[in-house]
């Protein structure tokens, strides 16, 4: 089996954490990654402040594979996370030329003003992510991606990003329906079945919605097998609950 590549997901913003801006990426980027085999682990949100983002870029980047960062590279002062990563690297930054001529593609020369040239500030070393909508680049420097916080630019990242990272094995998910079933009833028979199998994750879900309530189990892991064995131990736990008159 392939070794395991794991992410995590750096968000930076006050308006993040004051809710002004609804995050709209951490499921996106989450998704895409699990679909590649690229496990995130981790999910840290920091406000615009140095020291804040530069620590956590340290520790993050040193306990995962990748480091994936979203927010703070615009044109405006509070814009800070290019110096920042730059920081935590060790390196200086400037305007590179590389990241002047993507822009151009969009600009001409006399409105690339100081504001927008903030964003073609690269720390030194960097190679830089394509953006195809408004043409600012992103950019990776080690094993930290710094993309845009607007959505649709960063998916367009991440979709240029995707080619070059390493992928392990896919997580193989199964869902069942627990059909009315209530958590208290199975919670002790569902506890017992994950921790017969260490080598899979089994979480339980309920929700509302315009049916009513709802439960679901998730079996989550890489080996086919265990996975299967998984499901078909929930599936007998329930088929036992119903038939001893479990309450629906």
């Amino acid at each position: 089996m392939a070794a395991s590549v794991t992410a995590a997901l750096l968000i930076i913003g006050d308006e993040i954490l004051s809710g002004r801006t609804k995050d709209k990426n951490i499921g996106y980027i989450a998704e895409y990654l699990t679909g590649m085999g690229v496990e995130l682990r981790e999910v840290r949100v920091v406000p615009d402040d140095e020291a804040e983002i530069v620590a956590a870029l340290n520790a993050l980047r040193a306990r995962y594979t990748y480091l994936f960062t979203t927010g703070g590279i615009g044109p405006t002062h509070d814009d800070i996370t290019a110096d920042c990563v730059a920081k935590a690297f060790g390196v200086s930054i400037d305007v590179d030329p590389r990241a002047v001529a993507m822009m151009r593609q969009r600009y001409q020369p006399e409105d690339l003003n100081e504001a927008r040239l903030r964003m073609a500030r690269i720390p030194a070393g960097a190679d830089l992510i394509e953006n195809i909508i408004s043409k600012a680049p992103g950019f990776r420097i080690g094993n930290v991606f710094v993309m845009a916080g607007v959505p649709a630019i960063m998916q367009s990242m991440l979709d240029s990003i995707a080619p070059s990272l390493s992928t392990g094995t896919p997580v193989i998910a199964e869902a069942i329906e627990a059909e009315g079933i209530p958590e208290g009833i199975y919670a002790q028979g569902l506890g017992e079945i994950a921790a017969a199998r260490p080598t899979v994750s089994i979480g339980s879900y309920p929700s509302f919605s315009a049916t009513g309530f709802r439960n679901q189990i998730v079996v989550r892991g890489k080996d086919p097998g265990a996975v299967a064995d998984a499901v078909a131990a929930v599936h007998d736990l329930l088929r036992r609950l119903k038939s001893d008159g479990a309450p629906l």
